[in-house]
C-alpha cells in the first residue's frame, strides 16, 4: 500500500510526512491535501519543491497529489524556510539509493537529530543534523532496530506551565532541559524558581508572577507550539506582557475563548498584548486546535469553579493520557463518559 489514507491526512497534517518514506521505499505515493488544526496558513509547497529537485515527478491534477520517482537524483535543496515537515520529509526521501543530496536553511529542531540519530542507527548516513545544512549520502538498504524516541519537548513544556500557572511545584524527571530552555529562561523572568539538572527539571511557583515579553522563532527560539499555553500563563501575570507570533497567523483562536474566563487580551495582527488579572473563572469553553485546546485545560485548572472544555478531540490527538498526568500533580480533571483517545 503506498497510498496515504484520506481519513488521516484530514485529521493530522503530519501524515504527510509519510510520503516522504513511501517514495523512498516504493517510488510512489499517493495522498490527498492536509488538514488538522487550522492555526493559519500550512501550504505543503515546501516538500513538493523539494521533491521535485529529488526527481520525483508530482501530478496535482486530480483531487489527490500523485508522486513517483524512478530514481532519486543528487541534488542541492535550497528551503525558503527552514521547515520541521519538509527537513523531515525530504531526509525520509533520500535515504535510499546511490545519490548525494544537500539541504540548507534545513530545520535545526531536536525532533530533526532524533530522525537523523534513528535512521543512522539502522544504517542510513545522514550528517548534519541539529544546522541548517543536512547532507544525505542515499544507501543501499536499512536494517531493524530498537530505538528509543527522544523525551517530548511540547508536553514537558505543557505539564511545567500547567504547574506554573496553578502556583504548584514539579519534578520533571526524564526531560532534556535544553530542548525546552526558552520556555524556562522566561518562566524564570516571570517569577518561577527552576532548577535543571542533567535529565530533569524543578520548578516552584509561588504566584508572586511578573508579565513579560515573547516572540515565537524556529528553534532554538520559542518554540511556537508552546505560545498558546505561555500565552495562558501570562494571563495571570501581574503588569503587561506582549506575545508576537510569527510562524502561524491563526494562532491567537484561541484567545477569544480565554476572554470567556476573564482574561483580558487584545489583538493586533501577529501581536497580543496581555494584561494579567489576579485570577480566571471558570466558563464553558471550545478548544480551536491541539495547543490552544491544551491552554483552556490549563487555564480550567488555576481558574475559579468549574470550566469545561469542549472539542476535546483536538487534545487528545497530540498528548497520550494528559489529563491522568495533569491529575496525579493535583488536578482535578474529569473526563466525561464516551470521549476517549
Amino acid at each position: 500500500m503506498t497510498a496515504i489514507p484520506e481519513e488521516l491526512m484530514r485529521k493530522l497534517r503530519s501524515s504527510v510526512i509519510i510520503a516522504g518514506a513511501l517514495i523512498s521505499r516504493f517510488g510512489q505515493t499517493c495522498f490527498s491535501y492536509p488538514g488538522g488544526c487550522d492555526i493559519g496558513s500550512r501550504p505543503i509547497d515546501l516538500h513538493l519543491k523539494g521533491f521535485q529537485k529529488l526527481g520525483i515527478k508530482i501530478d496535482e491534477n486530480t483531487s489527490n497529489i500523485i508522486c513517483k520517482c524512478d530514481k532519486i537524483k543528487s541534488t542541492e535543496i535550497q528551503l525558503d524556510f527552514p521547515s520541521v515537515g519538509a527537513t523531515e520529509n525530504l531526509i525520509l526521501a533520500s535515504v535510499l539509493g546511490n545519490h548525494e543530496v544537500m539541504i540548507k536553511n534545513a530545520a535545526m529542531e531536536p525532533e530533526i537529530v532524533d530522525l537523523a540519530c534513528f535512521l543512522n542507527r539502522m544504517g542510513a548516513k545522514v550528517i548534519g543534523a541539529g544546522t541548517n545544512i543536512i547532507k544525505i549520502k542515499g544507501v543501499k538498504s536499512l536494517k531493524e532496530v530498537s530505538y528509543t524516541v527522544m523525551p517530548d519537548r511540547i508536553e514537558a513544556g505543557t505539564l511545567v506551565l500547567a504547574t506554573a500557572m496553578a502556583t504548584g511545584d514539579i519534578r520533571l524527571n526524564k526531560v532534556c532541559p535544553e530542548h525546552i530552555s526558552p520556555i524556562l529562561h522566561k518562566l524564570q523572568e516571570c517569577g518561577c524558581k527552576i532548577e535543571i539538572e542533567k535529565n530533569a527539571v524543578s520548578l516552584k511557583s509561588n504566584g508572586k508572577l511578573l508579565g513579560t515579553e515573547i516572540k515565537t522563532m524556529p528553534y532554538p527560539g520559542f518554540p511556537t507550539d508552546l505560545q498558546p499555553l505561555f500565552t495562558t500563563f501570562l494571563t495571570i501575570c501581574k503588569g503587561t506582557s506582549i506575545v508576537t507570533e510569527n510562524i502561524f497567523e491563526n494562532r491567537y483562536k484561541f484567545t477569544q475563548e480565554l476572554k470567556r474566563m476573564g482574561a483580558k487580551i487584545n489583538i493586533e495582527g501577529k501581536t497580543a498584548i496581555i494584561k494579567g488579572v489576579k485570577r480566571l473563572h471558570g466558563a464553558n469553553v471550545e478548544s480551536t486546535d491541539l495547543r490552544g485546546g491544551a491552554s483552556l485545560v490549563m487555564a480550567g485548572i488555576a481558574a475559579k469553579g468549574m470550566t469545561k472544555v469542549q472539542k476535546v478531540e483536538y487534545i487528545l490527538r497530540g498528548y497520550d493520557n494528559l489529563d491522568k498526568k495533569l491529575n496525579s500533580l493535583g488536578a482535578n480533571i474529569v473526563r466525561e463518559e464516551g470521549v476517549e483517545d
